[in-house]
């Protein structure tokens, strides 16, 4: 039998133990051992919990123990997660996390540390929940160069488009309806401001080109700011609007990592990923596009992967190798607006401002419309260029929306 732990008792730190208690006998034969919760760790107290007396409140009791070999932190955060993860590597018990924030911020340091001491740091569920992603980038896609990876990579944001687009549902009344639902927090801004695909998109890039992708390095944008009308106008050019994260490795050897909102050509396979779903595009040098796709979050598909990450732990010898990539000093992350673009534009037509004038200042440009197109106003694709001659030739311009197209494969 093995003994673990589970740091925290929330949504996915309960589907953990459940699945766990559930599917002991399945688990147990792939595991080819009984693995036992011996601890949950929680500062709140669960009298009705029908295993109770497995809770303590005193990590010291945990990282003590020598009958636990492996740690599952749920607790999210970085902070106390990370320093009772790296306490745990230190004392020679693996640790498997779901927790995207801490990976991003933290993984190549943590990754480190269970390569010195013969242990190991697994966080499949940390990108796409139940999706796996993690494993097969380090394992299964291995002989690959990955040349590419793009992705819808928050299940909130897709919601909330996939109504603005099925339904014409303005994006407040569709946010609303996705916390009714239970899909978007209270307080949605990990969300709708990117901030959640840029801590995945860290993750999946650190992975595939070796090196740390810091969050704050990464440009990232949201989606607030999209209305009905940008909708419109991207499906009557034959595309749709998404929530994009995107990595790829430049010709200087830097890495070209961005997150934000962009129109999806039709045919595209990322075009029809609707409602919570996620969907992976990974670009192989050999395998070309192969792409992942499911439900991204949820108590049992999270709980399910950071289950398996378990059930991996035990039957590693030693250190898994191949998950593994270096620090970078924080220099390895190209600017982001050199690249080369196509933008969606919506600006105001004045007397200032005409269409002829637009399409002279650009070097020409398709012009977009729709049914029930706003008087003063105009829409349009530029050419592809670099985004920062975009910006500057924009300049001037009474900008109402400003968005990437992506280029189709």
């Amino acid at each position: 039998m093995i003994e673990i732990a589970v740091l925290g008792h929330g949504v996915v730190g309960s589907g953990v133990a459940e699945l766990l208690l559930k599917n002991a006998s399945g688990i147990a034969r792939r595991a080819k051992t009984e693995i036992n919760v011996k601890y949950i760790l929680d500062i709140r107290d669960f009298p009705d919990c029908p295993y109770k007396d497995k809770f303590t409140k005193d990590f010291d009791v945990i990282v003590k123990d020598a009958d636990v070999k492996v740690i599952v932190e749920v607790m999210g955060g970085v902070h106390p997660a990370y320093d009772y993860i790296m306490q745990g590597l230190r004392a020679g018990k693996s640790a498997v996390t779901s927790n995207k924030e801490l990976v991003a911020e933290k993984g190549a340091e943590l990754l480190k540390t269970a390569k010195e001491n013969g242990v190991n740091f697994l966080f499949e569920a940390s990108v796409g929940g139940g999706i796996p992603i993690i494993r097969p980038l380090h394992q299964c896609l291995a002989a690959n160069e990955i040349d590419e990876i793009a992705g819808i990579l928050n299940g909130t944001t897709n919601f909330i488009l996939t109504k603005m687009i099925k339904e014409s549902m303005p994006f407040d009344d569709a946010l609303k309806m996705a916390q009714e639902l239970g899909y978007a927090e209270a307080d949605p801004t990990a969300d709708v401001d990117g901030h959640d695909s840029c801590r995945k998109i860290c993750i999946l890039a650190s992975l595939a080109f070796g090196s740390h992708v810091y969050p704050e390095l990464v440009h990232t944008e949201g989606i607030r700011n999209i209305t009905l009308d940008d909708v419109l106008y991207a499906g009557n050019s034959g595309c749709v609007v998404k929530l994009i994260g995107q990595a790829h490795r430049t010709g200087d050897g830097k890495i070209f990592v961005r997150v934000g909102p962009a129109l999806v050509p039709h045919e595209s396979q990322l075009s029809s990923v609707d409602d919570v779903f996620n969907a992976i595009l990974v670009r192989g040098d050999s395998t070309g596009d192969v792409v992942f796709y499911g439900k991204g979050a949820g108590k049992f598909p999270t709980a399910s992967a950071v289950v398996g990450d378990v059930i991996d732990c035990i039957n590693a010898r030693g250190n898994i190798d191949s998950l593994y990539w270096t620090d970078s000093g924080k220099d390895n992350v190209a600017y982001a607006k050199s690249e080369s673009v196509v933008m969606y534009i919506r600006c105001a037509i004045n007397r200032d401002v005409s269409a002829e004038k637009i399409n002279d200042k650009f070097g020409g440009v398709t012009f977009l419309s729709h049914d029930g197109q706003r008087p003063g106003e105009a829409a349009f694709l530029t050419a592809k260029m670099p985004e920062c001659e975009i910006d500057e030739l924009a300049e001037g311009l009474s900008l109402l929306s400003k968005i990437r197209v992506l280029e189709s494969e």
